[in-house]
């Protein structure tokens, strides 16, 4: 695995996210779709644990992995950033469009639970993240959930990172032969590795206050 580096790029918010991550899974999307098959058992179960018609959004849906999980007593749309991505979901016979994290195409309230996994951490300023933490609240019902993972600083598995270090560029690689690649090729994307309370913080700044788990598994 190629190490992370530091984030050291003098460019704007928007201009980071659009070369370092927009661009990137654009790119990546198939071979990054290849690797994402199997739900975390963590994020699985609380799909499974929701009464049945319950109407949700899996906002940064990726592949649609998490969209399949429960197809027949819930209803889940997905969003994501990368139109590479929605349309992978599509093919799948998914409910995906494309859009943006910070605004999101639904009224206020529209969904009974919304789901975030691994995506708030690609947004390159902490106005952002909670701009993007305030849409996944506006878009809920009062008495819905959320349910949000990102990448934690402070890792127990193989990757390390400088604990000094929270803004970092993590490479992808695609290797030799991989969809047809006559050569490895390495991208790399944007990362706000979270300081251990930083996420629930960032909840309670924006007026998400009834935080019911606070939980790590597998390094987010």
């Amino acid at each position: 695995m190629r190490e992370p580096v530091a984030d050291t790029l003098q460019i704007s918010s928007t201009d980071k996210e659009e070369q370092y991550v927009h661009a990137v899974y654009n790119e990546i999307a198939a071979h990054f779709s290849d690797t994402r098959f199997k739900p975390w058992p963590v994020i699985e179960r609380y799909l499974l644990a929701l009464p049945v018609g319950s109407l949700g959004a899996d906002i940064g849906c990726g592949n649609g992995k998490y969209l399949g999980v429960r197809t027949g007593d819930i209803f889940m749309m997905g969003t994501d950033r990368s139109s590479s991505l929605v349309d992978i979901c599509r093919s799948r016979n998914f409910e995906c469009l494309v859009s943006d994290g910070l605004d999101l195409p639904y009224r206020q309230g529209a969904f009974d639970f919304a789901i975030s996994i691994a995506v708030i951490h690609h947004f390159s300023s902490e106005e952002r993240r909670k701009d993007a933490v305030r849409e996944l609240l506006r878009v809920i019902r009062p008495g819905g959930t959320v349910l949000v993972f990102v990448w934690a600083l402070e890792q127990h598995g193989k990757r390390k990172f400088d604990e000094n270090t929270q803004d970092v560029l993590v490479p992808w690689v695609v290797p030799v032969g991989s969809r047809a690649e006559s050569e490895e090729r390495v991208y790399q994307r944007y990362y706000h590795l979270f300081r251990e309370g930083e996420l629930p913080s960032l909840f309670q700044q924006v007026g998400g206050n009834v935080i019911e788990e606070i939980g790590y598994d597998r390094d987010n």
